[in-house]
């Protein structure tokens, strides 16, 4: 019997980490959900679920890469993100360094805490948003969160780059604007169908792709 592929994902309690738990899952996954608390519905869903990391923290992280050493990690998701708002007039630069924190820095800190576990066919899906497009960007404001997803995309692509040669492949993914708790729920579509595109283009990743960034509907972004 072929052995079940292993998804570690961030963020997996609720909104479009659970749901990727879900549909990663239902293919035969081996779902390892990672967050700071667990939720009922990731209990459901997950074959396990490491809980009480702080993706910011050394010493958590350090507690994940533990608590995962026997593991092999065909697909890795950091989906772990903050969104807050400044406005010029009123920044608040410790928003910004939060955001820079957990959007743009904790993803590159968990992928190179664990990517000797991943192996030559893995896969790297960083869970972005179009905001980190300069191109994209016809309205200002959001700062921290622009910024945090820029540099998200700045070292998804650099991820890529180096990993290509190991045959691990790396994708920047925007989910849509989706109805969850971090845009309170005043999304357009709802986490099944952002999830749905989402696996989608994870299941098309592969060398020949990586470092690309796309939206969920299949749509290639501009930086």
């Amino acid at each position: 019997m072929t052995a079940s592929k292993t998804a570690v994902i961030t963020g997996a309690n609720r909104g479009i980490g659970l749901e990727l738990a879900r549909q990663f899952a239902g293919q035969g996954y081996s779902v390892i959900g990672v967050c700071r608390e667990s939720s009922d519905e990731l209990n459901a869903v997950a074959t396990s679920v490491i809980d009480r990391i702080d993706v910011t923290s050394e010493t958590d992280i350090r507690t994940l890469v533990s608590k995962l050493k026997d593991a092999t990690i065909d697909l890795l998701i950091n989906n772990a993100g903050l969104l807050q708002d400044e406005k010029l007039g009123s920044i608040d630069f410790d928003s910004i360094r939060t955001q820079m924190e957990i959007n743009a820095y904790a993803p590159l800190r968990v992928a190179e805490a664990l990517v000797s576990q991943i192996p030559k066919g893995g896969k790297i899906a960083n869970i972005t948003s179009r905001m980190g497009s300069i191109a994209d960007n016809d309205s200002g404001g959001r700062y921290g969160y622009r910024a945090s997803k820029a540099a998200l995309n700045a070292f998804g692509k650099s991820l890529a780059m180096d990993l290509k040669p190991r045959g691990i492949a790396v994708a920047q993914l925007h989910p849509g604007y989706v109805q969850t708790r971090m845009v309170n729920f005043g999304g357009l579509i709802s986490p099944e169908e952002a999830a749905k595109g989402l696996v989608a283009l994870i299941d098309g990743l592969n060398l020949e792709n990586t470092g690309s960034f796309w939206h969920s509907n299949g749509e290639e972004l501009p930086w």
